[in-house]
């Protein structure tokens, strides 16, 4: 805790910065009054509509893991599960790209994509996984992060499979957890990734007459952290009606570090650097009719943006029923529901590590793992 005097002079500090700052957010309030007269009213519309998510690792609450395991599983709003495997920040990354494959075709959804997009190592596929020789050679040199983009490599492949190798019954709108962008591909290979997904989506609209639109939402984002407030104070988007705005690219750039996680397709053929991070175009939209209620940022697939109004009609008839979050996407919650890892399926993984633990001891060493496996310090 904060003495008396310390907390004194917080305030009076804080007080003195917003004062000299104040005209940050007058510069911030000036940037959003162009989105004046860009606000759409939202209409409900109804189509199917599912989301993709992986098991975050952080709910994986094993109490005895020395190896770090993390599970990898990537599961639809339905509960139907398309992809788990298990890594360690010590796994071998050449022996995890060869599991990808058989006999030179691939064997499972990271396979596809890595295949469609020309390389058979998971190292050439991100730049932040690294090589089975790194590994080998200098361990603890290794960053245990790439087990987190190893795990979104399989969410990106689950949903480039879904696109581009599976059929639709009927009108589908897929949801992502996360905005259309990403930073963990290598070179160019974002950029194939995004085309590679809209020739599909036009194939699946011209030969099965089915119409597929992507997005990908965020409870939180840099740009609408920066902008809310002057929303807010400039009555951006007044209460009434459920409703989006377009974010311009300059308002993007301006929230981000890297201004290049803002350059967007219609970028290519410009000249200058290629828009490698970003496959969608960014709004701001609530889906309730309050000034008050939450707003999300989203991402549409940039060839899709012209059918924002119909593809934000389908996540408001999805969101208004939204729960535990209100007026937020329920594909989406429900896809975060049935990836968690917890009760008796978490049992069962806990006693898989030990069982494997157990198999590398010697039998002397055995009795060690057996008394802490019983000795009830987990029973609190």
């Amino acid at each position: 805790m904060f003495d008396a005097n310390i907390l004194t002079q917080i305030k009076e500090s804080v007080a003195r910065r917003i004062k000299s700052d104040k005209s940050l957010l007058d510069e911030l309030r000036q940037e959003v009054k162009i989105l004046n007269g860009s606000v759409r009213v939202i209409q409900p519309r109804s189509t199917t509509a599912f989301s993709l998510v992986a098991s975050d690792g952080g709910n994986n609450q094993l109490f005895f893991d020395p190896f770090m395991i993390q599970l990898i599983r990537v599961v639809d709003s339905y509960g139907k599960e398309f992809c788990i495997d298990t890594v360690s920040p010590m796994t071998d990354t050449d022996i995890l790209s060869s599991a990808q494959f058989d006999s030179g075709a691939p064997k499972t959804v990271l396979g596809v994509m890595m295949r469609d997009l020309g390389v058979r190592e998971l190292s050439e596929l991100s730049p932040m996984i690294p090589s089975g020789r790194e590994i080998r050679e200098n361990p603890d040199k290794v960053k245990p992060r790439w087990v987190q983009v190893y795990r979104d490599l399989c969410e990106w492949a689950v949903l480039y499979d879904r696109i581009c190798y599976q059929t639709f019954a009927t009108d589908t709108l897929i949801v992502r957890d996360g905005l259309l962008r990403s930073m963990i591909f290598d070179k160019d290979l974002f950029i194939t990734w995004r085309k590679k997904v809209e020739e599909a989506v036009e194939r699946i609209k011209t030969e099965d007459k089915r119409n597929v639109y992507l997005v990908g939402i965020a409870k939180k984002s840099k740009v609408l952290t920066r902008y809310n407030l002057a929303l807010m104070l400039e009555n951006i988007m007044p209460s009434g009606d459920p409703c989006y705005v377009r974010v311009p690219r300059e308002m993007e750039a301006n929230a981000y570090v890297w201004p290049d996680y803002a350059l967007g397709p219609e970028t290519e053929g410009r000249g200058g650097m290629a828009p490698k991070y970003v496959a969608g175009d960014m709004y701001f939209v609530r889906f309730g009719s309050r000034a008050g209620d939450p707003v999300w940022t989203v991402d549409i697939l940039s060839s899709q943006s012209e059918n924002a109004s119909k593809i934000f009609g389908y996540l408001l008839s999805d969101a208004v029923n939204g729960f535990p979050v209100p007026l937020y996407p329920r594909c989406l919650q429900a896809a975060h529901e049935y990836a968690q890892v917890n009760g008796f399926d978490l049992q069962i993984v806990q006693d898989e590590i030990y069982t494997a633990v157990r198999g590398v001891l010697s039998p002397q060493e055995q009795w060690v793992l057996d008394a802490f496996q019983f000795d009830g310090s987990d029973a609190f």
